[in-house]
């Protein structure tokens, strides 16, 4: 699917990317054949599912990207067809009072996957380097220093056979704003946006710079970022699939 390997950027150990110069514009014959693309990589999902759990090995996918980048729709064509007893999906918000009160990490600690399970974060750890960095929530030492707790973190993981994929999804910032107000003019979508993510939106270029060195410090051998450019949507969908489905497939040989 040559396609969606056009939108997709693996990012190497220690790399580095622009966001602003991803090629953001889809592909017309993906499109075209969209619901056979999305079959034939259902189907090698359900496999993987069921070799995941035959293997006893736990996988977390993790996703990151700017507000109205398709983070929802991407996990929602990933799961549709998968085993919904052995899949967990956990939208990261703020912190409750309780989680406020402990290490960052604590709360992701307590939803990692049992072997056998997948377990998708919308929104992960690295809210650390990204929202909190900017937002000014957590202190300069703070973001800092979560670039190694970060990578110590994803290592045990990895050295317990977790399969770790991480995605960002971005879209352009004039794309973003036709997504904001088509969401504020559809009644059944105005829950989706909120004054949140207008502040987060005037802070775009402080965003983009965090994400970006967030690549370089935590983009590792074992477990590289993948940025896929998501103002197609449903060529990002079929690219955040076929993704997670060649990134579970390397992992089980």
């Amino acid at each position: 699917m040559q396609g969606s390997a056009d939108i997709v950027v693996v990012i190497p150990e220690m790399g580095r990317v622009r966001l602003d110069d991803l090629p953001l514009k889809g592909d017309k014959r993906l499109k075209e054949i969209y619901d056979e693309l999305l079959l034939g990589l259902h189907t090698r999902a359900v496999r993987l599912q069921s070799r995941l759990a035959e293997a006893r090995r736990a996988a977390i996918i993790v996703i990151e990207g700017p507000d109205a980048a398709g983070k929802g729709g991407a996990i929602r064509r990933f799961v549709e067809r998968l085993d919904p007893r052995r899949i967990h999906i956990y939208s990261v918000g703020k912190p409750t009072q309780d989680e406020f009160a402990r290490h960052y990490l604590w709360r992701f600690w307590r939803r990692l996957p049992a072997r056998g399970e997948i377990v998708i974060f919308d929104r992960s750890w690295y809210g650390r380097v990204l929202v909190e960095r900017v937002e000014g929530i957590a202190t300069e030492p703070e973001w800092r220093r979560a670039y190694d707790e970060i990578n110590r973190f994803e290592q045990m993981l990895l050295d317990d056979g977790t399969v770790l994929v991480k995605i960002y999804l971005h879209i352009g910032k004039d794309e973003q704003l036709h997504r904001f107000r088509a969401r504020q003019a559809d009644p059944l979508k105005q829950w989706k946006i909120t004054d949140e993510d207008w502040r987060n939106r005037d802070k775009w270029e402080a965003h983009n710079a965090a994400a970006e060195e967030m690549f370089e410090r935590t983009s590792t051998a074992r477990a590289p970022w993948s940025v896929i450019a998501s103002n197609d949507k449903k060529c990002s969908r079929i690219a955040f699939v076929e993704e997670v489905v060649r990134r579970l497939e390397e992992a089980l040989g």
